[in-house]
């Protein structure tokens, strides 16, 4: 019988990482923690993102430690990834990075700021699920 989880090697991770273009960043404000979509690209073994001045950008400015978690699912699948590491604001000379990357705001918004996460773990799972709920006919 195969086991319904089996854990993901780093390449498949990245390559997930690579497949998909949102995901949740939880990041450190003051003494809260905060969780907030945002749309990424990869670039090599780091994300990027854009963002305007706010809390998402002052807490990582703050505090750079972060965790950002993608998944995905299916009826029968699902797949999850998490990455934990360091997050910075990209200097202007750097910022250009993401010119010729899939990253662009999904809404109409001017997002100038650059930022890069540097990971320090990556970890992902993969779920055969059963969910044998979804198979039950209700009796009438």
């Amino acid at each position: 019988m195969e086991e319904p989880m089996t854990e993901m090697t780093p390449q498949e991770c990245w390559d997930f990482l690579r497949e998909q273009e949102f995901g949740r960043l939880a990041f450190h404000l003051a003494d809260e923690v905060h969780i907030t979509p945002i749309n990424y690209a990869v670039d090599h073994e780091t994300l990027l993102f854009r963002t305007a001045p706010g809390s998402k950008l002052l807490g990582i400015v703050m505090n750079e430690d972060v965790a950002f978690e993608i998944d995905q699912y299916t009826e029968t699948h699902a797949t999850s990834v998490i990455l934990r590491g360091r997050a910075r604001l990209l200097e202007e000379d750097e910022a250009h990075r993401s010119d010729n990357l899939r990253l662009r705001p999904w809404v109409d918004t001017e997002k100038y700021n650059v930022v890069e996460i540097l990971p320090t773990q990556v970890s992902g799972r993969n779920f055969d699920l059963d969910r044998p709920w979804l198979h039950m006919v209700p009796r009438r």
